[in-house]
């Protein structure tokens, strides 16, 4: 039996074969940044966005597509690729601006798959309409940030959104036929193992498709560095973040594909922790965790609605 319910999987089920995504910067800012919610970002983002370490800032769209499909050919012997727009917030312009955006992929045989990374409070019905439009020749998703689904937490990280936000656009999202993978931080200041499986909980009984899973992770020029270089905040051990991942993953509904166990910031970055960057160790860690406790994805969840 398999322990996850893996994204990798998923992809060799649906194409035949191992699927790359390549990570974009497509020139979008964030209303957290720019003022229309917040300044600065999110307590633990930097000036990168969560742009891929290989991405380079203010290269044209198609140009980012060619070079590392032609690069994972080369070195990888990839086929198949998935267009991940991941760098800040990938909805936040004008639906005629995200439709050119997305246009790009339009010349790449090769991709299969858009993944679309924004926050909930920034999206609309027409935008979901021109995202949905790519569905007829792509897999298409949504990556939401959601960080957590308790407000106190939402509040404390500067995230400038409520969970009933991510409510709200999974909701409309699903009327178009959208897939949905929510991010979710493990090892936030102030939450609990309670509150880990409280957002598990809650995610199951929203229904939808995949997950990301995140280590709270500290990066240079981030606000939280400052409060880590003090003693304020603490980071997880790989062990803590093991027990962590499993608890969430036991009371996730069994169909919820999981995208993503960990994650670091790019090396020049990432300033803790540092084991964080063996993600092979650190997914080992987690499966042996799972097989000691004889357990998998969706032992304990309860469907039963919680919000």
């Amino acid at each position: 039996m398999k322990l996850y319910n893996d994204y990798n999987s998923y992809l060799k089920e649906k194409f035949g074969q191992k699927v790359y995504r390549i990570g974009l910067d497509a020139g979008f800012s964030c209303p957290n940044r720019d003022g229309t919610k917040g300044y600065g970002g999110c307590a633990y983002c930097n000036e990168t966005g969560s742009r891929s370490s290989y991405t380079e800032p203010g290269r044209p769209v198609a140009e980012q597509l060619k070079q590392r499909i032609q690069y994972l050919k080369t070195n990888k012997g990839a086929q198949k690729f998935i267009a991940y727009f991941q760098a800040f917030t990938n909805t936040y312009a004008h639906p005629e601006v995200l439709k050119r955006t997305y246009d790009n992929v339009l010349g790449f045989e090769e991709i299969v798959g858009i993944s679309i990374g924004t926050r909930p409070d920034a999206i609309d019905r027409d935008k979901l309409e021109i995202i949905s439009s790519y569905k007829k020749r792509y897999d298409v998703w949504i990556e939401y940030g959601a960080q957590s689904t308790h407000d106190r937490t939402l509040a404390g990280i500067n995230r400038g959104h409520k969970f009933c936000d991510f409510v709200d656009a999974v909701g409309v999202t699903k009327e178009f036929g959208i897939s949905i993978c929510a991010h979710i931080i493990v090892g936030l200041p102030g939450e609990s193992r309670n509150d880990i499986i409280d957002t598990a909980k809650k995610l199951s009984s929203l229904k939808i498709n995949g997950v990301k899973i995140h280590l709270l992770h500290i990066l240079k020029g981030s606000k939280y560095e400052q409060l880590y270089r003090e003693g304020k905040i603490k980071v997880m051990g790989q062990g803590e973040y093991s027990e962590a991942v499993c608890d969430f993953l036991e009371h996730l509904s069994r169909d919820i594909i999981i995208q993503r166990l960990t994650g670091q910031g790019a090396k020049q970055y990432h300033a803790a922790p540092d084991w964080a960057h063996d993600k092979t160790a650190t997914i080992r860690q987690i499966e042996e965790t799972l097989k000691t406790r004889k357990s998998f994805q969706g032992k304990l969840s309860d469907l039963s609605p919680v919000l």
